[in-house]
């Protein structure tokens, strides 16, 4: 993995300048700490920093075709290169490396802007055509790696992280009070949308193509869904589909594990992490080396789960414990990683378990992240059937008991009380039929943050609607799709790709210089998946009944069988010490005069949500979002917006060296 950056000049701007490449490349040495590169070329710059993981002698970037007309960074790995390389070669293309990047080039130049369509990979890519003084950037399908870009004075700017952009001084840097709203309903801004205004994401799928000064965005890959299930799919049996997700499953595992460098595995204890260690160990010769996060709370610890698959593999595996203490102190740095607010804790551990990887001797670690997404595992899906089994006849009192069901790992169940959970899950009940149906119980939830906005922000957002904004992002006939297929693209468009891919995923483990691979997101996976009757991914209320199914005999029983944890960390529990006492940039931060002077939240309001969380009375999952939200916006406007050193490369290595 590692990081890009460059300078377009689209208008009358000034041309590009090596100084100002070295600056962007400079504040993205964190992705790629072993060796940097450039291209500078009358209107085009391109930088790179480059983590070594294929072709550790000869893959530095830039990387061009055979006669220097064509020039290629990007952030990523391109899974499928030996087969690509074997068939360009095949064509006549000579290759001058052995690195994956350089069968971007070639494909270009096979098939034009359509080359996206042959990589399996997950990828950030900048290519510049000089033959047609064209510049086409891309992102991989489902987000795992990110691309910003912004245009300012005649110039496009674009780079892996946004903090590369505001290392050239005529960047603005600017709050977006919108993404914030939108932060505060699906836990991330939509793309392109990002937390400063100016600044935009590159959608996952998508590409931009700049010609003769004009740019065009447009997506080359998305989920799709069926309006109904065929006969002949409804014919086939379990045990076949199962023998098809088997085989793409173990071939999507042996891809991924294609690399100069070791590999290792995350093991949470959970399914998807078990499959992924499982198919390493049965299907591959690849060593495997495991590594997991265990707490001090047992409400979010799953270690037992995790010391039991790592015996029943046989793996070399080592965990870390993070207190509450470990999260508070790494919490500005995970902020300055993360670029955006965030609702949870979550994130931290993360960081703090990808610097224990990177300290073990490993740059790379296979995932389980997706195979909820993609197979059906989240409650939300299970609440989103019960509910609509419910809205057929909405005066039930024994349909709704089929939710007290759902979340027997929680201590503040959202079914636990009767009369709670009929108010909370009967809302919206008559919206069957729109594709944010699943969603607008937890929406409406993570919403009571807006409570605690300044009138200013709340009278800027008077007029808008989470619903009516994500509908206007949505492909046109996704109403006529089947109902747990709306649901799943709602899913993996706002939280997956904005939140877990990125926040909780990719910039967790770059702040470490780790790359993360996550087989369940190979695009046949998902291609196939989409097509699923929905019944094989939730029968009855078993999650992923399909996935699990085709890893029997793999997995123990108990793995296989157990009811999904979702990974979760303690919140704002984490900031304040057993007699109440407040970590000391949190009672900064919080101060009624920091609040005012940002001007995003109503300091009366806050300074009551502070003294009910430093009390230990934040039990509820909205208390405990709106604090951490508050926190990490006043953490962010202090680091982007005041440019105050509240996060450096060395506090993270220092936070990360804790275990």
């Amino acid at each position: 993995m590692c990081g890009v950056a460059g300078i377009y000049v689209v208008g009358r701007g000034a041309l590009p300048e090596r100084r100002e490449l070295e600056a962007m490349v400079g504040r993205l040495a964190h992705r790629g700490p072993d060796g940097t590169g450039f291209l500078v070329d009358k209107r085009i710059g391109l930088a790179h920093s480059r983590l070594s993981i294929i072709d550790l002698a000869g893959g530095q970037q830039p990387i061009h075709n055979e006669d220097q007309t064509v020039w290629v960074v990007f952030n990523g790995e391109i899974f499928n290169y030996i087969e690509l390389r074997r068939k360009l070669e095949g064509e006549g293309h000579r290759f001058y490396t052995h690195s994956d990047t350089e069968v971007i080039v070639h494909l270009y130049e096979e098939h034009g802007e359509r080359f996206v369509d042959y990589l399996n990979g997950q990828f950030a890519i900048a290519l510049w055509d000089t033959r047609l003084g064209r510049l086409l950037l891309a992102r991989d399908r489902t987000g795992i790696r990110p691309l910003f870009y912004t245009e300012n004075s005649g110039r496009l700017l674009f780079a892996s992280e946004i903090k590369a952009l505001f290392a050239l001084p005529e960047v603005p840097r600017r709050f977006d009070p919108r993404a914030l709203a939108e932060i505060c309903a699906y836990w991330a801004p939509l793309a392109p949308r990002t937390a400063f205004a100016g600044v935009s994401s590159l959608p996952p799928g998508h590409l931009m193509v700049v010609d003769n000064g004009r740019a065009r965005v447009q997506r080359y890959w998305d989920w799709k869904f069926p309006e109904k299930i065929s006969t002949a799919q409804l014919q086939r049996s379990a045990e076949d589909y199962a023998e098809e997700l088997r085989d793409l499953l173990i071939d999507a595992v042996r891809l991924q594990l294609r690399a100069d460098v070791p590999v290792g595995a995350y093991l949470s204890g959970g399914l998807d992490s078990s499959i992924i260690t499982a198919l390493i160990r049965h299907f591959t010769t690849t060593p495997l080396r495991t590594f997991s996060l265990t707490f001090e709370d047992d409400e979010f610890d799953e270690s037992a789960h995790q010391r039991e698959m790592a015996a029943f593999l046989g793996t070399e595996h080592t965990s870390i414990r993070c207190t509450r203490a470990d999260i508070a102190a790494a919490f500005p740095q995970t902020i300055f990683h993360t670029e955006t607010p965030i609702v949870r804790t979550a994130p931290t551990p993360l960081m703090l378990l990808s610097g224990h990887v990177r300290a073990s001797g490993y740059k790379v670690v296979l995932t389980g992240e997706g195979a909820d997404e993609v197979f059906g595992g989240y409650d939300l899906f299970k609440e989103a059937k019960i509910r609509r089994f419910w809205a057929r006849f909405p005066e039930s009192r024994i349909r709704p008991l089929i939710l007290a069901r759902l979340y027997p790992y929680l201590k503040n169940s959202p079914a636990g009380g009767r009369a709670f959970s009929e108010a909370f899950f009967k809302e919206g009940i008559e919206f069957g039929d729109q594709p944010w149906f699943a969603h607008l119980p937890r929406w409406r939830t993570t919403q009571r943050i807006r409570q605690f906005f300044s009138s200013e922000l709340r009278a800027s957002l008077a007029d808008w609607d989470p619903c009516e904004s994500l509908s206007a992002t949505m492909p046109p006939d996704i109403r006529s799709w089947i109902p747990l297929g709306r649901d799943q693209y709602v899913e993996a468009h706002t939280l997956m790709s904005g939140y877990l891919l990125c926040s909780q995923g990719d910039r967790m483990a770059m702040a470490n210089s780790i790359e993360g691979r996550f087989p369940f997101l190979d695009h046949r996976l998902i291609e196939f998946a989409n097509q699923l009757p929905p019944q094989l991914k939730i029968q009855g209320l078993t999650e992923k009944y399909l996935l699990k199914r085709a890893m029997t005999g793999l997995i123990p029983p108990s793995v296989r069988k157990r009811t999904k944890q979702p990974y979760r960390a303690p919140d704002s529990q984490s900031f304040f010490n057993d007699e109440g006492h407040p970590v000391d940039y949190v009672a900064e931060l919080f101060s009624p005069a920091k609040i005012a002077a940002a001007g995003y939240f109503d300091a009366n309001a806050t300074g009551k949500l502070y003294r009910k969380c430093q009390a230990g009375r934040a039990i509820g999952f909205a208390d405990n979002m709106a604090f951490v939200t508050i926190l990490s916006t006043m953490l962010l406007h202090e680091q982007f917006i005041l440019g105050h050193d509240t996060g450096t490369e060395s506090k993270n290595h220092a936070a990360s060296s804790l275990f």
